[in-house]
C-alpha cells in the first residue's frame, strides 16, 4: 500500500523516497510483522482460552504430550494476520506473484482454520475429512498452478533447473502445472505433519523463509540472477517483503510457541506456511532447493509413508511412532531435545541451500 502512496508521500517530504527500495521495505516487513504478533499475541491467547479452544492429545503418544491437553490451538491466525498485515502494508499490490502467494495462503488456511474449527470447537474429532481437505487443497493448488502458467512469459518461468548444475535445465510445457500442484500441496502437508512440538515447525519455516526471501531478491534483479546463473523472474523480488513477512509473523508466533507452549499453531498455521513456501519456491523455480532445504519436513513425511506402508504390507512398523519426532521421544529424547536437534540440522540444509547459489 506505502508503494502506491509514496507519490503523494514525496510531495510532504523527500525523505519517503526510501519506500522505494526493495530491500528496506522487507525489513520494514519483518518488523511490522513481528510487533503485530507480540501485540495481538496475548490477546488471542485469552480469547482462546476463554472460550475454551484448546488442543486434544492423542493418548497413544509420548505420555510428556498429556500434560498439554487444553492448550490454546488455532494460533495460526495469528500468523496469517500478522503476514496479511504487513504484506499488504509493504508490498506492491500490482505485482501479480504477491496476489498469488497472499490467496494461496489464506486459501489453504482456510482449509486448515475448517479442520481446527470441527475438531477443537465441535468436538468432531474427525475434523474436516481427508477427501474434502485434500479436494480443497488441490482446488488451491491447481488454480494457483494455472494462475502462473497462464500469465506466464514461458521461458525460464516453465523451466525446470537443477541446484549445483548451470548446464542442466527441464523444459516443463504444461507439466510445469502438475508439478506446481505437488509442490505446493506437498510442503503444505509436509508442514503440517512436522507440527507436532513446540517451535518444532515454526523456526524451519522462518529460516527456509529467509533464505527464500534471498533468493526472491536474488532472481527478480537482472543483474544478481545473470552474475549468479539463477533464472531472471521479472517481479520476483517483490516476494521478499512477503518473505520478510513470513519472517516477522514467525519470530513473533514463536515467542509464545516455544517450549513449553503457550499456544499451537494448528492446521490453519501449517498447512498455510507450507503453501507459502512451496509456491514462492515455484515463481523463483527453486523447487529442488526447497526440498533440499526443508529436508526436516520431507524426513517426516517419508516417515509416516514408510511408517504406514511397513505396516499394511507386512504387519510391523519401522518407527516407533510416526512422524519422525515421536519416534525419538519414545525412545526417550527429551522434547527440548528433539526439537532442536531438527532446527540444527535445519540451519545446515539451509546452509546447503543458499551454497547452491554460487556452487554451480
Amino acid at each position: 500500500m506505502f508503494v502506491w502512496l509514496t507519490p503523494y508521500l514525496l510531495e510532504l517530504d523527500s525523505g519517503f523516497r526510501v519506500l522505494q527500495y526493495l530491500t528496506l521495505r522487507a525489513i520494514f516487513g519483518v518488523l511490522t510483522a513481528l510487533f503485530v504478533s507480540l501485540i495481538v499475541g496475548p490477546w488471542l491467547i485469552r480469547k482462546l482460552r476463554h472460550y475454551q479452544i484448546g488442543q486434544s492429545v492423542r493418548h497413544d503418544g509420548p505420555q510428556s504430550h498429556l500434560s498439554k491437553a487444553g492448550t490454546p490451538t488455532m494460533g495460526g491466525a495469528l500468523i496469517l494476520i500478522s503476514i496479511i498485515v504487513s504484506a499488504l502494508l509493504w508490498s506492491d499490490l500490482g505485482n501479480r506473484y504477491v496476489w498469488i502467494t497472499l490467496l494461496v495462503t489464506a486459501g489453504f488456511g482456510a482449509v486448515g482454520w475448517v479442520d481446527d474449527y470441527r475438531k477443537v470447537v465441535q468436538r468432531n474429532s474427525r475434523g474436516l475429512p481427508a477427501r474434502w481437505k485434500y479436494t480443497w487443497q488441490s482446488v488451491i493448488g491447481l488454480g494457483a498452478a494455472l494462475a502462473l502458467f497462464l500469465t506466464s512469459g514461458g521461458g525460464v518461468e516453465n523451466t525446470l533447473y537443477v541446484p549445483f548444475f548451470k548446464n542442466i535445465a527441464i523444459t516443463l510445457g504444461v507439466f510445469f502445472v502438475v508439478l506446481t500442484y505437488f509442490v505446493i500441496v506437498g510442503t503444505s502437508n509436509a508442514v503440517n505433519l512436522t507440527d507436532g512440538l513446540d517451535g518444532l515447525a515454526i523456526l524451519p519455516t522462518v529460516l527456509i523463509g529467509g533464505a527464500l526471501g534471498v533468493f526472491c531478491y536474488a532472481a527478480g534483479n537482472a543483474v544478481y540472477s545473470e552474475y549468479l546463473q539463477i533464472p531472471y523472474v521479472v517481479g520476483a523480488g517483490e516476494l521478499i517483503v512477503f518473505c520478510g513477512a513470513l519472517v516477522g509473523a514467525g519470530l513473533g508466533f514463536l515467542w509464545f510457541n516455544t517450549y513449553p507452549a503457550q499456544i499451537f499453531m494448528g492446521d490453519v498455521g501449517s498447512l498455510a506456511l507450507g503453501a507459502a513456501l512451496g509456491v514462492i519456491a515455484v515463481i523463483i523455480r527453486q523447487e529442488l532447493v526447497l526440498f533440499i532445504m526443508g529436508g526436516v519436513f520431507v524426513a517426516e513425511t517419508v516417515s509416516v509413508i514408510l511408517q504406514v506402508a511397513s505396516f499394511k504390507l507386512t504387519g510391523r512398523r519401522i518407527f516407533r511412532m510416526a512422524p519422525l519426532h515421536h519416534h525419538y521421544e519414545l525412545k526417550g529424547w527429551p522434547e527440548p531435545r528433539v526439537i532442536v536437534r531438527f532446527w540444527i540440522i535445519t540451519v545446515i540444509l539451509v546452509l546447503i541451500g543458499l551454497a547452491t547459489l554460487k556452487i554451480r
